[in-house]
């Protein structure tokens, strides 16, 4: 915040020089420098920081998962929800994983494809457990590394954490919850 206001009263000075420098002097020319108060400045250097704060991509992203998201959907009126939080340096991603009425869950992953089609596993989230997890709450939660992540280079994904996290601010990525009855995923949600 002092390296703005020192930066912002710098150019004001320098504009004040350079505006004496092209005029001589009257006796009736006055020239006018605004002064803050040092609780006003900070407020306005406040107000450019939180600007600047929202003007970035969101670190929190969710999926909400249902049948009708699967390719092809199905019957399941199960539901699910996973929330996910990149740390501040952008090397993990928190998540928290949670169903109502899935019965028998055998794993749950983030594939990367987007909205309608089917794409590979990039990272698991749950399982695999072979006789599924019957849960009502929540199923899974962790921390998502890069060693964890999955390289697929026929889709051009190297399994960095930075092409995870640009995969799913541009839509490309979903989470899929897989089950004993539908092996190939009950229900499924885009990450947003």
């Amino acid at each position: 915040m002092r390296r703005m206001l020192s930066v912002a009263l710098a150019s004001m000075t320098a504009l004040a020089v350079a505006a004496c420098a092209e005029q001589s002097p009257t006796g009736s020319d006055v020239m006018v420098v605004p002064m803050r108060s040092s609780s006003e400045a900070a407020s306005l250097a406040g107000e450019a920081a939180s600007a600047s704060a929202s003007a970035r991509p969101s670190d929190h992203f969710h999926a909400a998962a249902s049948s009708r998201e699967e390719v092809p959907t199905n019957d399941s009126r199960a539901r699910g929800n996973a929330t996910f939080t990149l740390s501040e340096d952008g090397t993990t991603l928190t998540y928290k994983l949670i169903t109502a009425g899935l019965e028998n869950v055998t794993q749950a992953h983030i594939h990367i494809a987007p909205e309608g089609v089917n794409g590979p596993v990039v990272v698991f989230l749950f399982g695999f457990v072979a006789g599924g997890v019957t849960q009502n709450g929540v199923l899974a939660e962790g921390t998502i590394t890069q060693a964890q992540l999955i390289a697929r280079p026929a889709i051009g994904f190297g399994g960095t954490m930075a092409e995870l996290v640009a995969r799913i601010r541009s839509g490309n990525a979903y989470v899929n919850l897989h089950t004993v009855r539908l092996p190939g995923g009950e229900i499924r949600g885009q990450v947003k």
